[in-house]
């Protein structure tokens, strides 16, 4: 027997008495039927049946096929017996237990001619398909945002294109129910202000998320590491809004560390960085169009990048991390493995490297500081931040030497120190470079913080990427990591 506090939830139809709960699909409901009538004998009984109004027959039986009675009591199991005292539920059993029973409600040789246990059925509130519909009809009803009522002859793909909605490529219309149901996937009030969204400054709403994550493509549990990253990216440090006005490449990558990149199913092997897996696609895909539609942040207005990058519709995947030899890059940042975690950076293209011949660490050091310093332009220093994103072939170079993340790193730093004299404005016939005061100094190629090493990838190819960012630091952007809540 289990015993319960009042459920203020559900107004109880008797002071005192009993209340039963089950459905005419269950042997063992209809096993106790005649055991109800003994208990409506001796107290006051009021039946409710999920499925049948009929069942069990003789005892009044009330109607709950719309399980409204069964979800406010929380029913799990059918049947469940519960005792009201004074109007408030005071202890519950469920399935059959001839001792309990009889405990419960004081009637002697209570189902004496049936055997002593059953269990109970699973409560019809426990149907996926109904849940799902019941939480759906319940977010609906807390949406409030302005409907779009679409004429007759429009095509609902081609309106959202024509009121300027989308990305360039086609987009899920978001209807009450699509948003519903995306909403289901957070534990957050739909009105519920997450930032002000820049360019603008817009109040920037839980439900205003999940209508573009609708609209990206994105599933219901995708949607908080969708509202993570539109946390992260409205950050003073992130500088989302200095990113839109850049005529640099960039825009914002999500990288996803933590347990929710494997249950929702990330890809962080094959093509990690290419196209071909839903959630690293919309997700990143709905931070952009949250941008872009409750922001303010279109192409050609604010949004003005000289030539921009396809990354500018959708960067997000996750890192490799059940066979890392380092520890993961939120992990780095402060965070547990058991957390999950988004990290934005405002990042160029993708550069690919190349070593198919080293095999010691030296060597492919050597060879990855020396594409490390084409980012941004081969003379300049510490203005442009660095991923660089190591694939499992390299990344076994260093494992099998022992090499850290943090040897790794140093050693690329200490190759990366650049002369003044040989970076400086019109050497080697070059104008671009750095000003003459830099002249006799040694410059490092990324300051401090600024180059990030995460592991992702296939198994074959011996190849490893450079994501190039943008201004780094107090001038442009800091990379953000914020921890995924539900």
């Amino acid at each position: 027997m289990r015993r319960v506090a009042s459920v203020p939830s559900v107004k109880l139809p008797i002071a005192d008495g009993f209340l039963a709960v089950v459905k005419r699909d269950c042997p063992t409901c209809e096993m106790v039927a005649p055991v109800m009538h003994a208990i409506a004998d001796h107290h006051p009984l009021v039946v409710y049946s999920q499925d049948d109004p009929a069942f069990p027959e003789g005892l009044g039986t009330v109607d709950d096929r719309d399980l409204d009675v069964s979800f406010a009591l929380a029913i799990d199991t059918v049947p469940t017996l519960i005792r009201v005292v004074s109007g408030q539920e005071t202890a519950r059993l469920e399935g059959w237990l001839r001792e309990k029973w009889q405990d419960l409600t004081g009637v002697d040789n209570l189902g004496a001619a049936l055997p002593e246990y059953r269990p109970g059925c699973g409560s019809r509130t426990n149907d996926p398909d109904i849940a799902e519909a019941r939480a759906v009809a319940a977010k609906i009803e807390q949406l409030g945002s302005r409907r779009v009522e679409l004429g007759s002859g429009e095509d609902e793909i081609e309106a959202m294109f024509e009121r300027g909605w989308t990305d360039g490529l086609p987009v899920v219309p978001p209807t009450a129910e699509r948003v519903a149901l995306m909403l289901t996937g957070s534990t957050r009030a739909p009105d519920d202000v997450v930032v002000l969204a820049p360019p603008d400054l817009v109040e920037c709403t839980v439900e205003k998320i999940a209508i573009n994550a609708v609209m990206a493509g994105c599933k219901p549990e995708y949607l908080p590491v969708v509202i993570a990253a539109v946390e992260a990216a409205c950050t003073d440090e992130f500088n989302a809004h200095g990113l839109l006005c850049t005529t640099w490449f960039s825009g914002p990558l999500v990288l996803v560390n933590g347990p929710i990149s494997r249950a929702i199913g990330m890809n962080s092997g094959v093509n990690a960085l290419g196209q071909g897996n839903r959630a690293n696609a919309t997700i990143g895909r709905a931070l952009q169009l949250v941008i872009r539609n409750v922001g303010g942040g279109r192409p050609g207005e604010i949004d003005r990048a000289t030539l921009g990058q396809p990354g500018k519709y959708t960067f997000c995947f996750a890192e490799r991390e059940h066979d890392s030899p380092w520890e993961p890059l939120h992990v780095e940042r402060g965070f547990a493995p058991t957390q999950s975690t988004v990290t934005l950076f405002a990042a160029g293209g993708v550069q690919g490297v190349v070593d198919q011949l080293s095999r010691t660490p030296e060597s492919l050091t050597n060879s990855l500081a020396a594409c490390l310093r084409t980012v941004g332009h081969p003379k300049n220093a510490f203005i442009w931040d660095a991923w660089l994103v190591v694939s499992p072939e390299h990344a076994r170079v260093f494992r099998d030497a022992r090499w850290t993340k943090a040897r790794l790193r140093g050693e690329l730093n200490t190759r990366l120190q650049l002369a003044g004299d040989d970076i400086a404005h019109g050497v080697d016939d070059i104008a671009e470079g750095m000003p003459p005061a830099f002249a006799g100094h040694t410059l490092p190629k990324f300051r401090d913080g600024g180059l990030q090493i995460v592991h992702a990838g296939g198994e074959a190819g011996l190849f490893s990427a450079i994501i190039g960012g943008w201004a780094s630091g107090a001038v442009g952007s800091e990379i953000v990591t914020k921890e995924i809540t539900r």
